[in-house]
């Protein structure tokens, strides 16, 4: 019994181990960003300075890695398109998102909004298609309709538990999941010139500024007059949720590829739903899980396809745009 143990274990790729790992970890790291904000508007924290915070406390590993990298990569080595293309990203695809998502967590359950933001390979399909004139395969259609399925069966679920606005909010985080979507259209043309961290880290760059220009704009006051438990929960949303979750799923990928990443990390939304479930109190039904199970078959499906037309060099990850979540 011992040998056949031992037999299993040497068998086992530690690489692919490693990589599973960190994609999985991170996730629920990602995962809990949703939760978080949850806990802070409890203490009556506006949209705006929570995004403002949460700039505020990642943005030094991401000046970090664009210090360490500069010479290497600096900004004025970027032909003039991807110097245009980049801060523009950065807006639709971070501050948009990211302020869309965190509006729409005031008037639905955490669980509901990681469902919603995860059908963003679905967008995409249907963008590339109006967009590039690329066929939408047979499989996608079939894809494209459990997806949808799925995440009608969870909005029915939640709307009579969550008010008149909720529609508003679905709403909300849909757009959060369109704008992602155009992000990551454009952003893989970029990535493979410039590297998936490089990129990231100017992204959050340029995404500041106009969090912070909406900021003082719409809130003058101090970013300091809300209780201490208000800067723990956005510390912790900055690196468990933002800043960790983005390096280990880019090592994740280069460790086992991006189809076996898409796979583990389809475990987002249940963790979002499990962690809302404990930590927050929020329902959970048959309905919910089926609803889940739908919108994560039709993902996968479209995600897996597209892998399987990439090549070998495609597959390791270097144009993998999703290592940083809205």
């Amino acid at each position: 019994m011992l040998y056949r143990i031992q037999a299993t274990v040497q068998k086992l790729d530690l690489r692919q181990v490693a990589g599973a790992a960190l994609i999985m970890t991170g996730a629920v790291g990602f995962a809990s960003k949703a939760i978080i904000a949850k806990l802070m508007y409890r203490y009556e924290v506006d949209t705006t300075s929570m995004l403002a915070l949460r700039m505020l406390f990642a943005l030094p590993f991401f000046m970090g890695v664009i210090a360490y990298n500069y010479r290497r990569v600096p900004f004025s080595s970027f032909s003039t398109q991807d110097k245009l293309l980049i801060p523009l990203m950065a807006f639709i695809g971070y501050y948009l998102s990211s302020l869309f998502d965190f509006w729409g967590l005031q008037y639905v359950s955490a669980g509901l909004e990681r469902l919603i933001l995860f059908i963003y390979p679905t967008i995409v399909v249907v963008i590339s298609a109006i967009w590039f004139k690329k066929p939408i395969l047979k499989q996608h259609y079939y894809a494209l309709g459990l997806t949808y399925l799925g995440i009608a069966i969870a909005l029915s679920t939640d709307f009579s538990a969550t008010g008149r606005y909720f529609w508003w909010g679905a709403g909300l985080i849909f757009m959060a999941a369109f704008t992602y979507s155009i992000y990551l259209i454009v952003s893989g043309r970029l990535i493979p010139r410039i590297g998936s961290v490089v990129y990231i880290s100017y992204i959050m760059f340029f995404a500041t500024i106009p969090v912070f220009i909406q900021y003082f704009i719409k809130n003058p006051g101090s970013l300091w007059r809300f209780d201490a438990a208000v800067y723990q929960l956005n510390i912790w949303m900055a690196i468990v949720a933002t800043v960790a979750p983005a390096v280990m799923t880019s090592e994740g990928i280069r460790l086992i590829g991006a189809s076996n990443a898409a796979i583990v990390g389809s475990i987002g939304p249940i963790a979002t739903i499990f962690l809302a479930y404990v930590l927050l109190g929020e329902p959970f039904s048959f309905w919910q899980m089926l609803g889940t199970l739908f919108v994560l078959t039709g993902v996968l499906i479209i995600t897996l396809r597209k892998k399987e037309t990439t090549t070998p060099k495609q597959e390791t990850g270097s144009e993998e745009a999703p290592t940083m979540d809205m």
